[in-house]
């Protein structure tokens, strides 16, 4: 798997989001913020073919797209990548960095819980 330049990524997010079997229209729709015209999105979508990450198939006169890379299979790539170049592989170092930025009670609380949970202290 390859990381993603933020264009194509904001179109699998729209994909992800709009699940199997997406007419172009649709996709092209959700993304109509990005101010993108059709022509780009479809780049970008042969793109994200080329890659293996979009099946588009035709029926009629309408091409489909389907996610072929799940949203949690990107994240869990993604953010393998990111604490390896940024943070060396260490998880504590990169929560230090995020610590030094500022969290909230809330925050510690959720990752308190996280880590009870992937430690087996608790099921759920």
């Amino acid at each position: 798997m390859k990381r993603l330049p933020d264009t194509e990524l904001e179109v699998m997010k729209a994909l992800w989001d709009s699940g199997p079997d997406t007419p172009r229209a649709q996709l092209e729709q959700a993304l109509a913020g990005f101010g993108w015209a059709s022509n780009t999105v479809n780049t970008y979508l042969s793109r994200l073919a080329d890659k293996g990450f979009v099946r588009s198939r035709r029926m009629g006169k309408v091409n489909l797209y389907t996610p072929l890379v799940s949203r949690e299979d990107y994240l869990a790539f993604d953010s393998r990548q990111v604490l390896s170049r940024l943070y060396g592989s260490s998880p504590s170092a990169f929560l230090a960095a995020l610590a030094r930025g500022g969290l909230e009670q809330q925050d510690l609380d959720e990752l308190r819980a996280l880590l009870e949970r992937l430690s087996g202290g608790q099921k759920g």
